[in-house]
């Protein structure tokens, strides 16, 4: 391993791309420490990180802290992927984005210039949902009077630049660092927390022997769901593909065999991220609407079901999973068929004199596949679901807000062999035996 690291930064090219990648990762974690201008840092650093637990601890989590301290990227990146959750959505029911998701790099191009205006949106939203919610933490000069109106303006257009500078971090690591940047900043953030989590997990143990006992059954517990989650992200059905024998002139073309893999987990952590920016979205838009402290009967339900933590009542607790978990099996299915086309992966087979063994090609091969696919999505987003809800049900029966486990392991393993298989791929096409050979 060490000779593969050396490899590594002995390639020009990698190396920058490594390097460029740390530099940005360092600029995102410097900003989760600049605070929202004109907020009581001394108040905040008093109540808010103290009192962070359910989703509000998972979002803090991922934001690497910046969300305790109310810092300008206290949002993260969670505006953007509901944009482009929504933009996905649409492609189905307007024909117009369907087509420019079709017109290749031109057509991605003017899709993600509409996803960034779309982030603008969301941003706004989210980050008014957000001032009405810690106005309290605000310096009085700027609660009343014109300087409401001022310290209005300092908390949605910092959180709105925070969110934009953010996504254009995550576009120039993609563009020239190493990974999918996007998934970079949201793995670095869980990675700059591990620290605290640690102690958290020690103080859920406690002291003298059962305390061991406990955190060693973490620890045991965190190993299985590691080995778990590396077995489904490696996991992947191959479907053979034979090629008929053609004669062009003198020479003989095809007669090889192939195959299609489809993985478990195809559509990777996207799924999660998604289910997770939807579920703080009614709590947003509930506390943008009116005063949370407030809120009785019917409103005061569905804001406490959305903002579930380990302090709220046990039914709402049921009802936070059963939702996050319909959320990730319905968008692990919308990602995974976004990504992949049985009709055009038919139509080219057909085109290329392919075929699958013992299945008509044309319709019957797009039928074949689509039903492998839906099969292979349906244990996938099943595994996601239930590693995702296990904080939560650890939360049920020990009334601790445990942030770290599941979601975290899911991202933080799927990034880690992102990375590596990137790198992996880089090093072979120059000739090395790579990273993991």
């Amino acid at each position: 391993m060490l000779q593969s690291i050396k490899n590594i930064f002995s390639v020009k090219d990698i190396r920058k791309k490594l390097l460029f990648t740390v530099l940005i990762l360092l600029l995102f974690r410097i900003g989760t420490f600049i605070t929202i201008p004109g907020l009581n840092k001394i108040l905040i650093n008093e109540q808010l990180g103290a009192n962070s637990n359910g989703l509000s601890a998972m979002v803090n989590l991922i934001s690497g802290g910046a969300f305790s301290r109310l810092s300008i990227f206290a949002m993260t990146i969670g505006p953007y992927i509901t944009a482009s959750i929504v933009l996905n959505l649409l492609q189905f029911v307007i024909p117009s984005l369907e087509r420019l998701a079709k017109e290749g790099e031109n057509g991605r191009k003017k899709l993600n210039k509409y996803t960034k205006y779309l982030t603008i949106a969301f941003a706004i939203i989210e980050g008014l949902g957000l001032y009405f919610t810690y106005r309290a933490y605000l310096l009085p000069e700027l609660t009343f009077g014109a300087g409401k109106v001022v310290g209005l303006l300092l908390f949605i257009i910092s959180l709105m630049a925070g969110t934009s500078l953010l996504t254009w971090l995550g576009d120039k690591i993609t563009e020239h660092g190493i990974g999918n940047g996007i998934s970079m900043i949201v793995f670095f953030g869980i990675v700059a927390g591990l620290p605290s989590t640690i102690k958290s997990f020690a103080n859920i143990g406690g002291a003298g022997f059962t305390g061991i006992l406990v955190f060693a059954a973490l620890i045991v517990g965190l190993l299985v769901i590691i080995a778990g989650v590396v077995f489904v992200q490696k996991a992947e059905r191959r479907i053979p593909v034979n090629y008929a024998k053609r004669v062009v002139g003198r020479k003989m073309y095809g007669g090889q065999s192939t195959h299609i893999p489809i993985k478990l987990a195809m559509a990777g952590v996207m799924p999660l991220i998604f289910a997770m920016s939807f579920m703080s979205f009614p709590g947003i838009i509930i506390g943008l609407v009116t005063d949370v402290n407030t809120l009785t009967g019917f409103w005061k339900g569905v804001y406490t079901l959305f903002t579930a933590s380990a302090s709220s009542p046990w039914g709402y607790l049921v009802g936070y999973a059963v939702i996050y978990m319909a959320l990730i099996i319905l968008f692990t299915f919308v990602y995974t068929m976004f990504i992949i086309n049985p009709v055009e992966i038919a139509n080219n087979l057909k085109k290329n004199g392919g075929f699958i063994p013992g299945i008509r090609a044309g319709k019957n091969t797009s039928d074949y596949i689509n039903n492998v696919l839906i099969k292979i999505t349906a244990a996938g987003s099943l595994f996601l679901a239930a590693i995702a809800i296990l904080p939560i049900i650890l939360q049920a029966f020990t009334s601790q807000s445990i942030s770290f486990s599941g979601n975290s392991i899911l991202i933080l393993v799927s990034v880690g062999l992102e990375i590596l298989n990137t790198v992996e791929t880089q090093m072979v096409s120059r000739n090395y035996s790579g990273f993991l050979g």
